[in-house]
């Protein structure tokens, strides 16, 4: 099947292939969706996270693990202090990959928590039939590309040469990117939260960073878990919005030294998943002629969907 896909040029690997709409690496990304797709069964509390790469998954699977989780653990030996937020709500298809497929997803404790950048078409009819819930989260396409183009030039092996900005940016106008297109990304899971509501929360990172109080209330009342009167006025919110910030993660030494295997082939220095954590960056990289076309990109998709 790989050799028969349509191929364009990796971001961390030498090749991305074109497969139902999606570009992917062959033997890693493209694989686990297989997988999943043949063999994976979704419950009715699953939450999935679902989001493009680098549009603030390591945040929001922290803020998810500690509000579902709250009741379970003490703030001062919670197991984000010392795990990664990818060991706490892993990849649905890095999982597959590290376990025994089939017995050891079928024996996790209800409500199974798992992350995914899987595009919304693309997904397996279990999980859209099973009534599991989902959180998606965009976020400004410009600051998507930058961070895409820094993360996965460290990530790139030594024997390819960096990418340049230059190249990752017409990549990304292309849709030539992991799980790309970007906007088509985006758009799936924004019409599927406009029909299932309650299925599907669609966050903004920007108002995410803007408003951590407000939103996380609405996740944990999304994810069946609202924030009682008391547990607000005794800080908890709060206290949660401290420990998953991208200050305090950040510092951690299990962030700062530790490192993450995906695949045997994907092992990921924890500390490249934190880089700078904010809004706008993309304004100490990106020409005005990039941020022109990205601009005009964005607005035509919108216009494709809205008309």
């Amino acid at each position: 099947l790989v050799a028969s896909l349509p191929k364009g040029k990796g971001w961390m690997t030498e090749h991305l292939v074109y497969y139902k709409g999606c570009w992917l690496t062959a033997y890693g990304a493209l694989k686990g969706l297989m997988f999943i797709q043949d063999h994976f069964k979704a419950q009715p509390t699953d939450i999935f996270l679902a989001t493009f790469p680098k549009c603030g998954t390591t945040w929001l699977k922290a803020l998810i693990f500690a509000t579902m989780n709250r009741s379970r653990y003490d703030f001062p030996s919670h197991p984000l202090l010392s795990a990664s937020p990818h060991d706490c709500v892993p990849f649905l298809d890095a999982y597959i990959f590290q376990n025994n497929p089939v017995s050891s997803i079928h024996s996790l404790p209800s409500p199974r928590l798992f992350a995914t950048h899987i595009p919304y078409d693309l997904l397996p009819n279990s999980m859209i039939s099973s009534g599991s819930r989902f959180v998606y989260i965009c976020r400004n396409p410009k600051d998507v590309l930058v961070s895409k183009w820094v993360f996965m030039n460290k990530a790139r092996p030594k024997e390819l040469p960096p990418l340049s900005l230059e190249d990752a940016f017409e990549l990304f106008c292309k849709g030539v990117s992991h799980y790309g297109p970007f906007w088509d990304h985006v758009l799936g899971y924004w019409k599927a939260s406009l029909e299932s509501p309650e299925k599907i929360l669609f966050l903004k990172y920007e108002e995410m960073m803007r408003e951590p109080f407000v939103l996380l209330k609405r996740l944990a009342e999304f994810l069946g878990q609202p924030f009682s009167l008391e547990e607000e006025s005794d800080g908890v919110v709060h206290e949660i919005i401290r420990l998953c910030s991208f200050e305090n993660l950040s510092s951690l030494e299990v962030n700062k030294t530790k490192v993450k295997r995906f695949s045997n082939q994907l092992v990921i220095d924890n500390c490249d998943f934190f880089r700078k954590g904010r809004v706008g960056d993309w304004e100490n990289h990106l020409t005005k002629e990039m941020t022109e076309r990205l601009d005009q990109i964005t607005e035509e998709k919108l216009e494709m969907v809205l008309d």
